[in-house]
């Protein structure tokens, strides 16, 4: 069975940082390109990075360029999202999808595949 779980996630203060990881099992990693996705209260859910297969490319959403970078290791199967200068904006539950084109890298959830169940993050001002 193919699932993505996502932690790291919790309370932090403005201006702190945080890392989410995300582990993927019951699949060929590589195979994958994966995303981040986010959804705040009363909002629709956000595409905020993406990465392709081998890691060569990457996207992110305006509004968290210069401060959140994607990686992933294949090695562990693991994709990771590390978040800086946090702001209160950045309060949402986060999700990782798996998107079955390796060479892909798209911010757009409606073509990603398999979703985790995410993982909160809350910011306090």
């Amino acid at each position: 069975q193919v699932q993505v779980v996502e932690s790291g996630g919790g309370l932090v203060q403005a201006g702190g940082s945080l890392r989410l990881s995300c582990i993927a099992s019951g699949l060929s990693f590589r195979d994958y390109a994966m995303g981040w996705f986010r959804r705040a209260p009363g909002k629709e859910r956000e595409g905020i990075s993406c990465i392709t297969w081998s890691g060569g490319i990457t996207r992110y959403a305006n509004s968290v360029k210069g401060r959140f970078t994607i990686s992933r290791d294949n090695a562990q199967n693991t994709l990771y999202l590390h978040m800086n200068n946090l702001k209160s904006e950045d309060t949402a539950m986060y999700y990782c999808a798996l998107l079955n084109r390796p060479g892909s890298c798209l911010l757009l959830p409606g073509q990603y595949n398999v979703w985790g169940q995410g993982t909160k993050v809350t910011v306090s001002s």
